[in-house]
């Protein structure tokens, strides 16, 4: 008998942190190193957000346990934000608000995925959601994009990957790791395939106010109204208002889907602590100058770190439309000796790069796809200068 289940042992331990966990490990030991490894921002989470946390500390009403679903205020206030900046309407009973985005990705597949389901998964994609998909018992079933496609998803791909254990599609712009965003008639399209074979989607919304360069999110039930009652949305506060450890996230679908999930969570978790859900409220309800002023900053990186990456010979690196991550093709790189190391594989490069030029960024193999890399620009200019130069130094 095994000590521990088969559907824990078989969980991968999670890249991108992995990756941050080395290079924190070694500046721990006096090490200057940079990370381009995690994906969160360097900005604060700004002031009024804060204040609403630190007075929601001193109310008693929040020492003591909530609805499980999410306190009534949060989710009217997510639902106002949610009309807001994509345009889709629902009611605050169609919401649920989890502990952070990743546990609404999980709470999505689970309420979705019986045995054998298959879920079809572009790749590049984030490392967690093969292990949420497997997790609820689901098949991932992936799709391989490139450099040369935009790192998108065509209709005759999804019709060649389409099989009758198709239950979802995943569907993510902008996108992590690739930092593509895919056009309105592109989302509307792949709505309308989803409507036309009875395939749920779940849409990761979570980088919408991140897009740069003309480039525009769309909200696939927006475009396609129909999807309305085969799609559910995963979003949180986490990226817009540089909040990653505060762990507030929602889903958004049917109320025939969202009641149960509510008892999941009601057996799982409970609701999210208090002070972060006030902090939440205050996050959706309040101005976006400071998201603003966040993605102007990353607009200027994505331009820095595009241009330094593209000039060094054997990278090809798309121009970043989203998000906050560079994702070059490294296949270039390989096959070359550095300081009496061959690397083979990207996996081999990033570790070759870390222990020689002190410079951290997560290898392809995480997201699905060898011969590539993902470069957060998440960090200040003068960091990404001298990471990608060291990176250059040594590499070029």
């Amino acid at each position: 008998m095994n000590r521990v289940s088969q559907r824990l042992s078989a969980i991968q331990p999670s890249a991108t942190l992995a990756v941050d966990s080395k290079a924190k490990a070694l500046k721990a030991a006096g090490e200057s190193v940079i990370g381009f490894g995690a994906g969160e921002p360097d900005f604060p989470t700004p002031a009024h957000i804060v204040e609403a946390a630190q007075a929601a500390c001193a109310d008693p009403k929040n020492h003591k346990y909530s609805p499980a679903g999410g306190l009534p205020e949060l989710k009217d206030a997510i639902a106002a934000k949610t009309l807001r900046d994509s345009g889709f309407e629902c009611d605050p009973s169609q919401i649920l608000v989890t502990n952070g985005g990743k546990h609404a990705v999980y709470t999505a597949f689970a309420a979705l995925c019986d045995p054998g389901d298959e879920v079809i998964l572009p790749a590049p994609y984030w490392t967690t959601y093969p292990e949420a998909i497997t997790l609820a018992g689901g098949v991932p079933v992936v799709i391989d994009t490139d450099v040369e496609s935009g790192f998108k998803v065509t209709i005759d791909q999804l019709d060649a990957a389409k099989t009758e254990r198709t239950k979802v599609l995943l569907f993510v712009s902008p996108d992590n790791p690739s930092g593509a965003v895919y056009t309105p008639a592109e989302v509307k399209a792949i709505g309308e395939w989803a409507v036309a074979n009875g395939v749920w989607v779940i849409t990761d919304e979570i980088y919408e106010h991140l897009t740069y360069g003309g480039n525009e999110f769309s909200s696939m039930p927006v475009l396609v109204p129909d999807l309305a009652e085969q799609c559910l949305i995963v979003n949180g506060v986490a990226k817009t208002y540089a909040m990653t450890g505060w762990r507030v996230g929602w889903m958004i679908g049917p109320n025939d889907v969202i009641k149960p999930s509510s008892s999941f969570q009601s057996h799982a978790t409970s609701n999210v602590a208090n002070v972060c859900q006030r902090a939440a409220v205050a996050a959706v309800s309040g101005p976006l100058d400071d998201v603003e002023m966040m993605r102007e900053a990353f607009t200027r990186r994505a331009e820095l770190i595009h241009g330094m990456l593209n000039d060094i010979d054997g990278v090809v690196c798309p121009a970043p439309q989203g998000a906050f991550y560079a994702f070059p093709d490294l296949r270039g790189l390989l096959g070359r000796e550095y300081d009496g190391v061959t690397a083979t594989t990207t996996l081999e490069l990033a570790d070759i790069v870390l222990d020689q030029a002190k410079v951290a960024w997560v290898p392809g193999e995480a997201f699905g796809t060898p011969g590539y890399g993902r470069f957060s620009f998440a960090l200040g200019d003068a960091d990404i200068e001298e990471g990608i130069a060291r990176f250059a130094a040594l590499v070029g």
